[in-house]
């Protein structure tokens, strides 16, 4: 920390108690009276220096007692207090003292209240400590900080004499230049003069420091800026702002800042030290400070401002911060919402009005401002498909609104076995996002599940709109078996289901023909799959004519296994058919002419299937193909077997 010496006198000065005495060997003649401090000093050096004290002590009446001849004077709204004072009266007896970042607010001030000016001698206490300021704090990044620190209790004087913006000016200055183009040490001693880079090391002031060059790091102001007070730390960070510094290095600082002085945000992560809880702001303060830090807060996007955005928003919450601070963390977490995770989104309910575990309305409003930013974006057309145009679905435009689809699966999933979750919420929240943001929905099927077994006092028609914001065509294999046997589950559901499951199956037996007929692209388009096959081994070589015979029994052993399932799906089918056409007759009449067609196109209808219903009548022709393909197979096998024996 840098100083300076003034005076040359030895010191005098001594304490008894409650008072100062100078012991120049002279009686005193002047007691002055500063904070129950009483000085016992004499008039000459003081009004000599001080404007003001020589105008008090010439109003003040003389004394028609002889034998009192002390001029009593009091000063109750001195700048800096007795200490303030005392070095004020060391530096008018030209006593020795220390000008340091510390003391050099507190005297300047008490030196503008005395009005120590130039017209009251040559080099007085105002034109010394403000070339101090100048000339030597100014230069310095902690000396800087030091007397900012310095300035609070000495308010609005320190702010009138100009103290502070210096010092936020010089902090906000220092802060915008990379270190690494200054060297060691910067932030120390006399600031940045005499440095010369040598391979060696950083020589400074014709000394080598016998320490090479730091790199520059982002963060490396962050912790001596937070140990300012909220109201300096906000005009510093605004300084900032207006010098043009990075958006992510003003971000880092105020996340260090909210860490530091927030209990309970770095729960879960932190890199500042918590204070101690016996030195915890109130929370009416803690309030303040978290609405002061969400008006600093920048929009910038980045993986780790999200977290934070959430534990801001939670404890926002629990001091019920005002509405628009709520509202504008919920918009800026909707901004970055794919950048979450799905504890994130688990924010418990805080309110006596709210009867669910956690706050739904809440994130369903963080949905409603993502989807509004995906909106202003810039516009990508896409297909309902889920395809863009010269692109896949994979492509970064289509990233985040997939991303949050998932989320927002899981979080249907995790709220609800919530007994207290209303159907219409539950539907509303999973409404909340265009069908292209799921790819598949076997997650909000899981929910939709989970939902219906926790909540079955739903009437059928609540079970229905429930459902209906599924599609069943983007249910997987599996999830449509679970879902054909589930009982919670609506009979129009369940029919669609089936009908989507027949036709995934019907896709893949085609599959396996075109695979078995050798349409294959790894194969090469001039080789006959059949007589491939059926040559012998010399001519293919051996253990390719086994691969091919095993391969050949896997894919017999999988197809039977298909053709077992379609004859199950097709007695299901045939069942539910015969139930339907039973419906249908009454509507229809003896003389109805349409017959089991209009029951299949009743039921089309009926449940919103979007492809014609032929599945069941079109698997028996597959089935009945399978095995004239495999005959035509077995016996050009022979064939080929025979010529090959007859001509050896």
């Amino acid at each position: 920390m840098a100083s300076e010496k003034l005076g040359s006198k030895p010191d005098g000065f001594q304490r008894r108690g409650q008072a100062w005495f100078c012991t120049t060997g002279l009686p005193s003649d002047i007691i002055i009276e500063v904070e129950e401090m009483f000085f016992h000093l004499h008039k000459f050096p003081l009004i000599s220096r001080s404007g003001k004290l020589s105008r008090l002590v010439s109003q003040t009446p003389d004394e028609d007692d002889e034998e009192d001849q002390n001029f009593h004077i009091v000063l109750p709204d001195i700048p800096g207090g007795a200490d303030a004072f005392e070095l004020a009266a060391k530096f008018c007896y030209g006593v020795k003292l220390e000008l340091t970042p510390i003391n050099v607010t507190p005297l300047r001030c008490a030196a503008e209240y005395l009005e120590m000016t130039e017209d009251y001698g040559e080099g007085n206490l105002i034109l010394k400590t403000e070339g101090f300021l100048n000339q030597v704090v100014l230069r310095s990044w902690k000396d800087s900080v030091r007397t900012l620190q310095s300035c609070e209790c000495l308010m609005p004087l320190a702010e009138e004499l100009s103290i502070v913006k210096k010092c936020v000016d010089s902090i906000a200055m220092k802060a915008c230049t990379d270190p690494s183009l200054f060297g060691w040490p910067m932030t120390e001693g006399m600031g940045m003069q005499g440095m010369q880079n040598t391979r060696g090391g950083v020589i400074w002031n014709g000394i080598n420091a016998g320490t090479r060059q730091r790199g520059a790091r982002l963060d490396w102001w962050y912790e001596d800026v937070a140990e300012l007070s909220l109201p300096f730390y906000k005009r510093v960070i605004s300084a900032m702002e207006a010098k043009g510094i990075r958006q992510e290095s003003i971000a880092g600082a105020v996340m260090y800042y909210a860490k530091k002085f927030i209990p309970g945000l770095t729960r879960r992560q932190g890199t500042a030290k918590p204070l101690p809880l016996n030195s915890a702001p109130c929370e009416a303060d803690q309030r303040e400070l978290l609405e002061t830090i969400e008006s600093l807060l920048p929009d910038y996007r980045a993986g780790n401002t999200t977290k934070f955005l959430f534990g801001l928003l939670r404890t926002a919450n629990i001091l019920n911060a005002s509405d628009s601070c709520k509202r504008s963390l919920e918009r800026r977490i909707g901004l970055q919402l794919e950048q979450a995770t799905l504890d994130d989104l688990l924010i418990p309910s805080y309110s006596y009005t709210v009867e669910t575990l956690y706050d739904i309305d809440c994130v369903q409003r963080i949905l409603q401002h993502f989807m509004a930013g995906q909106q202003s974006a810039e516009p990508t057309l896409v297909n309902p498909h889920g395809f863009e145009e010269g692109g896949f679905m994979g492509s970064p435009s289509l990233t985040p609104i997939m991303m949050v689809g998932k989320l927002v699966d899981g979080y249907l999933a995790e709220v609800a076995p919530d007994g207290n979750l209303k159907p219409a919420k539950f539907q509303s929240l999973a409404d909340a996002l265009p069908d292209y943001a799921r790819l598949f929905d076997d997650v909000l099927y899981r929910a939709i599940d989970i939902y219906l077994k926790a909540h079955p006092w739903v009437t059928e028609e609540e079970r229905e709109r429930i459902c209906s914001i599924m599609d069943c065509q983007k249910l997987s294999l599996e999830a449509c078996t679970h879902a054909a046997q589930n009982e919670r589950l609506p009979l129009r559901v369940v029919v669609q289901v089936l009908f989507f499951e027949q036709l995934q199956l019907r896709n893949a037996i085609a599959g396996a023909f075109l695979a078995a007929d050798g349409n294959d692209p790894a194969r090469p388009s001039h080789i006959n799959p059949a007589t491939d096959l059926a040559m012998p081994g010399p001519a293919v070589g051996g253990d390719g004519w086994n691969n091919a015979l095993q391969e050949n029994q896997v894919l017999r052993i999988d197809m039977d296994t298909m053709r077992s399932r379609v004859h199950e799906l097709e007695r299901e089918c045939s069942t539910m058919r015969h139930e339907i056409e039973k419906i249908d007759k009454p509507k229809g009449g003896r003389g109805s002419s349409t017959g089991s067609g209009s029951a299949w196109n009743f039921m089309s209808k009926k449940f919103g299937c979007k492809f014609r219903m032929q599945v069941c009548e079109s698997q028996e022709k597959i089935v009945d193909g399978l095995n004239v393909s495999k005959r035509n197979t077995e016996a050009a096998r022979s064939a080929k077997h025979q010529q090959s024996s007859s001509v050896a």
